[in-house]
């Protein structure tokens, strides 16, 4: 896909959640289902991916993205989810994000069948949810064997943080 279009269509909003954030709003990739197409079947197109068990798609935008993602390879999908959502034995993990903290759940039995995990996210900023998600993984003796989002915050370099590849399909 040709960055420019995908970029195009991104939405960007100063000062939100909070003063000197520049949020990039992926939603409107939705309303054009030509590029959210084009998107997944790009996004789709890894072998790290490919090679892997399963994937783990984050709360809440990583679901639309792993979701159909999950569809297009036909490989089962995992979900990591904020907390009080998930019933059964959950795994649960705390981290701190660019303007706040969060709490990230597995559900336990969902890990079970699978040794290897690719992550889906709509963005990465600093990195925290995915070393979140990535600590739970690694608790449990499993491995992450990369990640790919739609948009990287290239100047706060969190790819330096990860021991696994990072596809992104729009550098900021």
């Amino acid at each position: 896909m040709k960055n420019n279009k995908l970029k195009l269509a991104i939405d960007s909003y100063k000062d939100f959640p909070q003063e000197g954030i520049i949020f990039r709003d992926v939603l409107p990739i939705l309303r054009n289902p030509d590029i959210f197409s084009e998107l997944i079947k790009e996004m789709s197109n890894n072998q790290f991916l490919k090679s892997s068990d399963a994937i783990i798609a984050i709360d809440a935008r990583g679901f639309i993205f792993g979701a159909a993602i999950s569809l297009n390879l036909s490989k089962p999908l995992v979900v990591a989810r904020k907390p009080g959502k998930l019933p059964g034995e959950i795994i649960s993990k705390s981290y701190n994000l660019e303007y706040g903290s969060n709490t990230l759940s597995i559900q336990e039995k969902s890990l079970c069948d699978y040794q290897t995990f690719f992550i889906i996210d709509d963005l990465l900023a600093t990195g925290g949810t995915v070393n979140c998600v990535s600590d739970i993984i690694n608790s449990k003796g499993k491995k992450i064997s990369g990640l790919s989002v739609v948009v990287e915050l290239q100047d706060l370099n969190a790819k330096s943080k990860f021991n696994f590849p990072v596809t992104s399909q729009v550098i900021y």
